[in-house]
């Protein structure tokens, strides 16, 4: 892709975020790390990509607020002429049973993976260039219907519902819409109070015998994000090695 398109990745000061703001800056876009409080990590980052001859700068915003996810996009056109891409990575999962959950805990999942999501969306639907991408990110949890898994999996799937229709409502601009839904992927959150038990049994779930990799999730992502992906549009691709 040619190296004048711009992206912002949200919530890509680590994980899987940041393997794919990798990714794309290696694919020749310039790339805005989001951040909402790992201002270190966002650097870090961003000195890596340059390093390595690509283009980058940290953006900080907390994406459930909607005024500092309209400055994020403002300093992206100031810094780079306008913005081709936007990658909604940002996003919790706090588990608990239904007749558990904390009401604290339900109003922040809500707001920033549904409305965090949703300030994006807006956002895109009037800064993005013709011909631009959105990619949103689901989670494969959306068809496993799995105890615990309520609030997080409700607010995916609205993300689902909005992918799809946000791509009919940008069609005739040019713009795509799709979400990619991974399933379980060995970051360092995701792998963080495991035993080895644990993960061999949940790798055992998969029929590839693994773990998914950040790199296995950013190369979708690229696809997504690149000129070959045009036909794609309004698709939740679940990314899991077979899991369902």
């Amino acid at each position: 892709m040619s190296s004048s398109k711009v992206a912002i990745v949200t919530g890509s000061s680590r994980g899987i975020g940041a393997a794919i703001a990798k990714r794309l800056a290696g694919d020749g876009l310039k790339v805005v790390v989001n951040y909402s409080g790992s201002a270190s990590a966002a650097a870090k980052l961003v000195d890596e990509i340059e390093k390595a001859g690509g283009h980058a700068i940290s953006g900080q915003a907390d994406v459930s607020d909607p005024n500092a996810v309209r400055r994020m996009f403002e300093s992206a056109e100031a810094a780079y002429g306008g913005v081709d891409v936007l990658v909604n990575n940002a996003g919790i999962m706090k588990l608990a049973p239904v007749a558990q959950f904390e009401d604290a805990v339900f109003d922040q999942t809500i707001a920033i993976n549904l409305k965090g999501t949703f300030n994006g969306l807006r956002e895109a639907a009037t800064r993005l260039r013709n011909r631009g991408r959105i990619i949103n990110f689901s989670s494969s949890v959306v068809g496993l219907y799995q105890p615990t898994y309520a609030v997080y999996a409700a607010t995916k799937a609205a993300v689902e519902a909005m992918t799809h229709i946000l791509a009919k409502e940008l069609g005739s601009r040019g713009i795509t819409v799709n979400a990619v839904a991974p399933g379980p992927v060995a970051t360092e959150l995701f792998l963080d109070g495991k035993d080895q038990s644990t993960l061999d049994r949940i790798k055992q779930m998969n029929p590839l015998g693994r773990l998914g990799e950040v790199d296995d999730i950013a190369q979708i992502v690229s696809l997504l994000a690149g000129p070959d992906s045009g036909w794609i549009n309004g698709q939740v691709i679940r990314a899991n090695g077979g899991v369902v």
